[in-house]
């Protein structure tokens, strides 16, 4: 009798399923569905921003290279004739002025790009190993490499018009007054001398941002290793050839590429210092197709040449992530 009552005194009572159990799983459900979609809900202003944006003048643009449209059809865009792949063809017939044109203003900047972006990752990357150490006016050093990135471009790019002018700008003041390179003031917003101004205002502008990236990634390399390095009797220029350099490769990667487009693409810059038509030494393919555009109003032939600028990039941007995604492979292996 007692064994019995003991039992089931510690016998848990049996609870009844209340009515309200079951709906108790489709709410959980749809609480999980909402969070997993809070991301995606916060992304889509950002998403249909960018579809008017880019996505959409973009697709315009596309319509426009297959339409003959110049300026007696600017006003009703719709009714201009269709020559399908005519704005195509005259584009890369490169007997013809406008494909020689192109063709120019395609090889141009393919020097100056690679000048550019060399010299840019070049002074970026010595001044961020060089601002590693820690020294009195660091931090004041730092700020003032960046000034040049952070100001508006304009307000640069005018800044340098200035400096480069024949008569009383700043840079034959210095060469040609005070150091004596130069046997007469040199013009450096026409002739050869364009290339030249171009290319120093690009590195000047772009070499702060490289500055920026790679000291960031030099965050990342543990200093145990520099101080192991320098155990085993290993110098400075070793060290970056055997630590900072291989552990910066993937973020040189990613710069260079960010570079040479950004380049490539530059419109403000050369539009800025010599106006709509730039000199033949400077004649970025940017600023070619404005003038085929905006210039000679013939906006057709003007969006065959960007939907070409654009085919030809995003080549050159697969091979290039094709061949920077082998050698890291490769030395993974």
């Amino acid at each position: 009798m007692s064994e019995h009552m003991t039992t089931t005194a510690f016998k848990e009572p049996v609870r009844e399923a209340s009515p309200g159990t079951p709906a108790r799983e489709p709410r959980r459900r749809a609480g999980r569905l909402r969070r997993a979609s809070l991301p995606y809900l916060l992304l889509l202003p950002a998403l249909l921003l960018e579809l008017l944006v880019h996505l959409v003048p973009m697709a315009i643009g596309i319509v426009m290279s297959f339409k003959e449209l110049t300026q007696f059809y600017i006003r009703d865009w719709g009714t201009a004739p269709w020559p399908g792949l005519g704005n195509y063809k005259m584009s890369v017939d490169f007997d013809a002025p406008v494909g020689k044109a192109l063709l120019h203003s395609f090889l141009a900047p393919v020097g100056f790009t690679l000048l550019s972006v060399a010299l840019c990752w070049l002074i970026g990357t010595a001044a961020a190993i060089f601002m590693q150490d820690t020294f009195r006016g660091r931090g004041l050093l730092r700020a003032l490499f960046l000034v040049p990135y952070a100001l508006p471009v304009y307000a640069a790019v005018i800044t340098w018009v200035f400096m480069f002018q024949h008569d009383n700008g700043l840079v034959n003041h210095v060469l040609h007054d005070q150091l004596h390179l130069t046997r007469k003031p040199s013009f450096w917003l026409i002739g050869d001398n364009s290339f030249y101004a171009l290319l120093i205002v690009s590195v000047w502008k772009g070499w702060p941002f490289a500055f920026l990236i790679v000291t960031a990634g030099l965050q990342n390399i543990p200093k145990e290793l520099y101080e192991a390095a320098a155990l085993d009797g290993a110098g400075m220029r070793q060290q970056i050839r055997r630590i900072t350099l291989p552990s910066l490769r993937p973020v040189n990667q990613v710069l260079v590429l960010v570079l040479f487009l950004w380049t490539f693409n530059d419109f403000n810059t050369p539009y800025v210092l010599f106006g709509k038509s730039a000199p033949e030494a400077a004649d970025l393919i940017s600023v070619h197709i404005y003038q085929a555009s905006f210039v000679t109003w013939n906006f057709g032939t003007g969006s065959a040449m960007s939907v070409l600028l654009l085919l030809i990039l995003l080549v050159v941007t697969g091979a290039y992530l094709l061949f920077t995604s082998r050698g890291r492979r490769a030395a993974d292996v």
